[in-house]
């Protein structure tokens, strides 16, 4: 053997420093090639895997570091606390905007005013309305044209002194002229314009929508507005508000049992609202993987402000729920699982619906096990690798 050779070399002292660097050199390049010259022991396999089945082997080194178990059954209180922010109901609220390009010529509210459907917002001088008004009028002259001349065909007609292909083209001609006068007069109730009552060159009023408060109001006197400008005036009606929150994924279930929803902000850290979820998202936000719900509340003292942010505190009905240890249960993509026992030393996956309780060792499970399963409850970290 080298090391045996190695310890039969008569020992000479080097006589300088150089020298006895190399003899130390040489010494352990020896060393080296007697450790390389002893068989590695290789590490034995501790399971394999067979149609999703994870088979520990008999000489398993793993196999003392699983801790086995079934879940427990305990009473939860499962509370979600999200942040949210507050919007108008989009059926209680309008943006007001001037249909036509023109002047602004009056006003008739200010900001912070109650105003009811049809109440009047501003007027507006414009030459497009103007043209709109010609052309209902101008269509309705026609009409009455159309239908004279069409009595008349009528009367020839049922006197046997009439020809049947003018009373057909007259017919025709009435019926052309009816939808002209049908077109232009939607096209002005669209604004809100009653043509039995409109008067030629009057300015277009423009009134509200729905009933609420004046929240914005940008109107300038005088000042011409283009077809496609911005809304002038925001009407709102803001007793009743939405709050839109994101819920993640997993923690849908939830929604299902929630005994209420209270929400706080910090503008009235003293004062918790209370509110509904009106509507829960149908589509899952890919980035986030979140769904936004929409809660109503109650605001008929005004004081959720939309755009306000707040904090919204799910909270379900106690009830007896399956709890497992916290380290039992593995991400994996965008599901969770746990490691449950199948046979004598086999385990497989098993994907669950988890909440997290108001204890962070405990992790409650929703949907995915049953009181009577077995599954690993620590250690499972080990078969993490099997594929």
């Amino acid at each position: 053997m080298v090391v045996k050779n190695i310890l039969n070399l008569r020992f000479v002292a080097p006589k300088t420093k150089s020298a006895l660097k190399s003899v130390l050199f040489l010494s352990t390049l020896f060393l080296l090639g007697a450790c390389a010259d002893k068989p590695e022991t290789a590490a034995p396999e501790n399971y394999s895997v067979k149609n999703n089945i994870i088979t520990l082997t008999e000489n398993s080194t793993i196999k003392s570091r699983l801790v086995i178990a079934s879940p427990t059954e305990e009473l939860v209180n499962i509370d979600l606390v999200v942040n949210g922010f507050v919007k108008a109901i989009p059926s209680q609220y309008a943006q007001i905007a001037p249909p036509f390009a023109g002047r602004i010529t009056q006003s008739y509210i200010k900001l912070g005013q109650k105003v009811n459907v049809g109440t009047p917002i501003f007027s507006l001088s414009s030459s497009d309305y103007y043209a709109a008004q010609q052309d209902y009028l101008a269509n309705v002259q026609e009409l009455k044209n159309a239908e004279i001349n069409l009595k008349r065909q009528q009367d020839l007609f049922d006197n046997a002194v009439g020809v049947k292909r003018e009373l057909e083209e007259a017919q025709t001609d009435y019926s052309i002229k009816k939808l002209a006068v049908d077109n232009a007069t939607a096209s002005l109730r669209v604004y809100n314009v009653n043509p039995a009552t409109m008067k030629m060159g009057e300015a277009l009023v423009i009134t509200s929508p729905i009933a609420g408060t004046v929240i914005s109001n940008d109107l300038i006197l005088g000042q011409y507005i283009k077809e496609d400008s911005e809304p002038l005036v925001t009407v709102a009606e803001l007793n009743k508000v939405w709050v839109a929150a994101q819920v993640k994924e997993k923690d849908l279930a939830i929604l299902n049992d929630l005994d209420e929803v209270e929400l706080t902000s910090e503008a009235y850290s003293n004062l918790p609202f209370t509110g509904k979820v009106v509507n829960i998202g149908q589509v899952v936000n890919e980035e986030t993987r979140s769904v936004e719900i929409l809660i109503e509340v109650d605001n008929t003292k005004n004081s959720l402000k939309p755009g306000m942010y707040v904090s919204v505190k799910l909270k379900d009905t106690g009830k007896q729920t399956l709890v497992v240890p916290a380290k039992a249960v593995f991400q994996q993509n965008d599901s969770q699982f746990v490691y449950v026992q199948v046979g004598p030393d086999q385990f497989k996956k098993q994907n669950v619906t988890t909440f997290s309780t108001e204890d962070a060792n405990k992790t409650a499970i929703l949907e995915g096990l049953n009181a009577t399963d077995k599954i690993i409850t620590d250690g499972g970290i080990y078969l993490l690798q099997a594929k």
